[in-house]
């Protein structure tokens, strides 16, 4: 996804909601945003995958109980058809089958609606660029699953994404990198926080992927999490 960089283009997003006092005044507020554009509202899945469809967007932020076609076969449909689009999930539900149902599903970021605009708007950004935010209270959610011991043979032992042990070959820096990518911090972030250019973080992160098999800063930041490194 060719996304320009923040102040020189504009984010283009779809806000996605079956309510529409929840729809319209959240599409109102991101237009206000500087740097985000709304080019669409959705009331379902079908009005989402149209929305992309008649394009161009970069993002959709997306609610998961929706009718005739709920959040999490959208996100499925989009990564699978439209996989440079990214989501974020705004919903009011965080139980764990929501929130690994949306992240497995493909979403790269996933919010509660008790987020600010700015907190929406630093989310929408991300995922833009590539990159995920989590709620804190999803990120602590991750951490219980990945930390509960399952039964053998559960579906859950089945699913797991990985052990919690980190590859020796990761050096202190690139675990420095995975635990900041696991707080959900975006790369700028990341650098000012490390007193390194963005260039050198998207280095580190190139090189713990390769190093931890991992394709994405979500499976990333579940990592981080397993290891115990938030």
């Amino acid at each position: 996804m060719n996304v320009p960089a923040e102040g020189t283009g504009r984010v283009r997003v779809v806000v996605a909601d079956d309510q529409a006092a929840v729809r319209e005044p959240l599409a109102a507020v991101l237009a206000l945003v500087p740097g985000l554009e709304v080019v669409a509202t959705a009331a379902d899945g079908h009005d989402v995958l149209a929305a992309v469809a008649a394009g161009p967007v970069d993002v959709v932020l997306m609610d998961l109980r929706m009718p005739r076609m709920d959040g999490t076969e959208a996100t499925k449909r989009l990564s699978t058809d439209h996989p440079d689009v990214a989501v974020v999930v705004l919903t009011t539900f965080a139980d764990d089958e929501s929130i690994m149902a949306a992240l497995s599903a493909g979403a790269r970021g996933y919010l509660t609606k008790s987020a600010g605009r700015q907190d929406i708007a630093r989310a929408v950004r991300a995922a833009a660029a590539g990159q995920s935010v989590l709620d804190r209270g999803v990120q602590a959610r991750l951490l219980a699953a990945a930390t509960t011991p399952q039964p053998s043979g559960s579906p859950a032992d089945r699913s797991a994404v990985r052990p919690a042990e980190l590859p020796d070959t990761l050096t202190q820096r690139e675990r420095e990198v995975l635990a900041l990518i696991g707080q959900g911090l975006p790369n700028r972030a990341i650098a000012e926080r490390l007193f390194i250019s963005e260039a050198t973080v998207k280095t580190h992160i190139n090189n713990l992927f390769a190093k931890a098999g991992v394709r994405s800063r979500v499976e990333a930041a579940r990592l981080a999490i397993a290891a115990g490194l938030t």
